[in-house]
């Protein structure tokens, strides 16, 4: 059974870049099955989308986040990475990392719309 962990400081400075890791176990990120994905979730609003790595490393950004997001594999280690530029106090949220089983397309660009594994979230707040 697959499992994610996402690791990285819980405190970042306004205008820093984000950098949290997925660590993966239980299945390879290179598997053509599957996508891995980052998400959040800002106190008191809904779980966000912000982009996937896809099997052979190609990644892909939800719009509204490509001009400060980039995502990032490491292979050797089963590991995926998310960095996140010029971060303010909105960006403070509860980072998600998972494993994407399928796609839909709205017309504009593809989107995750089924997720299969989770990992626990991690907690990142932005504050001076």
């Amino acid at each position: 059974q697959v499992q994610l962990q996402e690791s990285g400081p819980g405190l970042v400075k306004p205008s820093q870049t984000l950098s949290l890791t997925c660590t993966v176990s239980g299945g390879s990120i290179t598997t053509s099955d599957y996508a891995w994905s980052w998400n959040r979730q800002p106190p008191g609003k809904g779980l966000e989308w912000m982009g996937v790595i896809a099997y052979d490393g190609t990644p892909y950004y939800s719009p509204s986040l490509k001009s400060r997001t980039s995502i990032s594999r490491d292979t050797s280690k089963n590991q995926f990475s998310l960095q996140l530029n010029s971060v303010t106090p909105e960006d403070t949220a509860v980072y998600y990392c998972a494993r994407v089983a399928s796609f839909d397309y709205n017309g504009s660009y593809y989107y995750p719309s089924e997720y299969d594994a989770w990992g626990q979230g991690t907690q990142v707040t932005v504050s001076s």
